[in-house]
């Protein structure tokens, strides 16, 4: 079932130029994209104090779930769908196993961080972001439709264990959310 959905959402992948350019675009720039509206809001005006704790919220578990991205990838060693036959690549290969992606767990680890801050507006526009990062990446050919929800999930876990361990109005978030 895996397999046939990814290959379901990658079969227009080659066929429609702009949609392939699209989807390439958002792949390649979508994480960094993301990184810098995460940085940017620690300028914003209304709700400074909260804005920055969500943002260095959303940093750590970004690190984190990509760091234990790289621990599963010692233990699953899951060949890329365009090496089994599944997709068609539209981007240079990748030189790591396919599960879990990094993409996934980078961006709703980011999601997920501002979710639970409760800014909702925020959260829906880095959503529809993440979402169109995931699909891109089974839309190049580049992951099955299940290492993207493995890093969904991963980037969720991370953002609920920073939840609990840092703390707003603690002492380290009082330092780092009065720079500058």
């Amino acid at each position: 079932m895996d397999a046939t959905l990814t290959h379901w959402i990658n079969a227009a992948a080659g066929l429609h130029p702009v949609l392939d350019e699209a989807m390439i675009g958002v792949s390649q720039i979508g994480v960094p994209l993301m990184v810098l509206a995460v940085a940017l809001q620690w300028w914003a005006k209304a709700d400074r104090y909260h804005v920055r704790h969500a943002a260095l919220s959303a940093g750590l578990p970004f690190s984190m779930g990509l760091a234990i991205n790289q621990f599963i990838l010692l233990f699953v060693h899951r060949v890329r769908p365009y090496d089994a036959g599944v997709t068609h690549l539209l981007i240079s290969p990748s030189a790591d196993w396919s599960f879990p992606s990094d993409h996934a767990t980078a961006t709703v680890a980011i999601v997920a961080a501002f979710a639970m801050q409760g800014l909702p507006r925020r959260t829906i526009a880095l959503a529809v972001l993440a979402f169109l990062v995931c699909w891109s990446r089974i839309y190049t050919g580049t992951h099955y439709l299940s290492d993207v929800v493995g890093g969904a999930v991963t980037g969720v876990v991370a953002a609920v264990v920073v939840r609990l361990a840092y703390r707003k109005n603690s002492r380290l978030d009082k330092l780092m959310t009065g720079i500058l």
